[in-house]
């Protein structure tokens, strides 16, 4: 949480400082644009994310083509070494009524297809929040549209990203412990 916090603080006094030397506006009209905007971001993923948060279960269960995570995109998380810096990253969950931070019941098939269903929400949350943080744009005049709202939602845009990878990165992994986990109990009841 710290370092996002700290991210969106350098990234507001970045946007901020840049405006104000350029002079595309008076600089108190500056300051408060970006924490105008950045409110919004803020408010905008909140809508989202309880909005999300609300809709049924069922509709996250599955394994469409939209949760569906194929091998190149399994190789690429390799690549990026998505395990090493996981853990940095913001996870709110646990203010949605379940965190994510890790598994707490590894052995229970409905815990981790419960964890699975709150990755998949937590995938199309980030995923819509990557653009609904360009609505607040329009919000801005002049060329301060561009120059304010453009580079606070690119930052939202980022910082939505990372949790996307890390959700993922572990849904296949949880959905792999949970087909060995049925299996061993369709032998069981053998």
């Amino acid at each position: 949480m710290k370092l996002y916090l700290t991210v969106i603080g350098i990234a507001m006094a970045v946007i901020a400082a840049v405006n104000v030397l350029f002079g595309t506006a008076v600089w108190y009209y500056v300051i408060i644009g970006v924490i105008w905007c950045t409110a919004l971001q803020f408010a905008f993923d909140g809508v989202i994310a309880i909005t999300v948060n609300n809709l049924p279960l069922s509709w996250f269960k599955g394994e469409g083509r939209f949760f569906r995570v194929s091998n190149r995109e399994k190789s690429l998380y390799k690549k990026l070494r998505v395990r090493k810096w996981k853990d940095k990253v913001w996870e709110l969950g646990g203010l949605g009524g379940f965190s994510k931070r890790k598994i707490e019941d590894p052995r229970s098939p409905q815990y981790i297809e419960r964890f699975i269903v709150e990755c998949n929400k937590g995938v199309v949350t980030h995923r819509l929040s990557y653009f609904i943080g360009y609505l607040a744009m329009p919000t801005m005049s002049g060329v301060c549209i561009y120059t304010i709202g453009l580079p606070v939602a690119f930052v939202n845009m980022i910082l939505n990203i990372l949790p996307t990878i890390v959700l993922r990165d572990n849904t296949p992994k949880l959905r792999s412990l949970l087909e060995r986990m049925r299996r061993v109990e369709e032998r069981s009841k053998r």
